[in-house]
């Protein structure tokens, strides 16, 4: 309301509202003076002070200190006494600052929201576990998947009969030297899961030179990349509810991983295949559909309304929570919204 009133000391009440976009009824209202609030009608049941401070000594005697007072209130009766419900034993428990968690309370600790940024491959992986219902309820297999983000390609996958940090261990160390990954340029990101936590995966990741990074519990917005790649596998047309046996799993998921990889069109790098891009051939790919578009407009342009199309491009960075953006600064015009009558003969005479 005060940028409304030094608007429109300039510009008047009405533009200034208008400019702002603040009703004019709610900014009349605002000058106002406040009425003083009268004081609250004390209730006609309400106990007196001195009938409160009774009260208050009873809760605090030595046998009834340490009791709820609900078993005050029962005990009294059976004493033959009444002073008051157990209701307004907590209020004036309350007003004296007598009532306070007796209890050890577990304090949850607050965990950073992890930020990830890969701008090339191998930079940052994403690796999950999944369940495979297996042939009969309660039977599972679990495929362990580990994935590029900048590339969207699956770097390693296994299926398991059990989770475990060996396994996924001996996954993580194949996979690194399949692909060459570097000491110290790899940052692997997963969930809190068992194996991910479990001490000896936090140490093979030391050796390897490889940057561990963890969700935060319960936030799965935090593995977004693994989990949607989950989703594309168990929502793909050949998936079956049940797996008869741990072949038949296996079977299934070798010829997926190699269709996800090498033929699949991902939305998220500009339709391109996870093992174009992650094998530096999507600038290649690009100029291609280019120049496809453009042979297409030359011969119909009258059937591109918006001008000649062009093809999308590859994010130059992908992200696990990115920040927010900056905020821009403000300035302060010194020219009006909308300038008041006198204003605008001024600038006319």
């Amino acid at each position: 309301m005060d940028a409304v009133s030094g608007l429109a000391r300039e510009v008047g009440v009405e533009a200034a509202c208008a400019a702002l976009g603040v009703p004019r009824a709610t900014w009349y209202r605002h000058q106002q003076p406040r009425r003083p609030q009268p004081p609250r009608k004390k209730s006609p049941r309400a106990l007196s002070e001195s009938e409160a401070a009774m009260v208050l000594a009873v809760l605090t005697e030595e046998r009834f200190v340490d009791r709820a007072p609900e078993e005050v209130y029962a005990t009294l009766l059976d004493e033959g006494v009444y002073l008051c419900s157990p209701r307004t034993m907590y209020r004036i428990l309350k007003a004296n600052k007598a009532i306070q968690e007796r209890r050890r309370q577990r304090r949850h600790p607050k965990y950073k929201k992890p930020e990830l940024v890969a701008e090339a491959p191998n930079e940052v992986w994403s690796w999950d576990i999944t369940k495979l219902r297996g042939p009969t309820k309660g039977t599972y297999y679990y495929l362990y998947v580990l994935m590029d983000i900048f590339s969207r390609l699956v770097v390693g996958w296994m299926l398991a009969d059990r989770e475990n940090a060996n396994l996924a261990g001996q996954l993580i160390v194949e996979s690194c030297a399949r692909h060459g990954v570097r000491p110290g340029t790899l940052k692997i990101h997963s969930d809190r899961g068992a194996p991910m936590t479990a001490k000896c995966t936090a140490q093979l990741l030391a050796d390897l030179g490889v940057t561990r990074s963890l969700s935060r519990p319960h936030v799965s917005d935090d593995n977004p990349f693994s989990e949607a790649q989950f989703k594309t596998l168990k929502y793909a047309p050949a998936f079956p509810g049940r797996f008869g046996g741990y072949e038949q799993a296996r079977s299934f998921c070798r010829p997926f991983f190699d269709w996800y990889n090498n033929e699949h069109r991902h939305s998220g790098i500009a339709m391109l295949t996870p093992q174009t891009v992650h094998a530096g051939r999507s600038d290649e790919v690009l100029a291609q559909r280019q120049a496809a578009l453009d042979v297409a407009f030359a011969v119909h342009p009258e059937r591109f309304p918006r001008g000649a199309p062009t093809v999308g491009q590859l994010p130059e960075a992908v992200w696990i929570n990115p920040p927010p953006p900056a905020e821009a600064p403000t300035t302060e015009s010194t020219t009006p919204v909308h300038p008041s009558p006198q204003q605008r003969e001024e600038a006319m005479a």
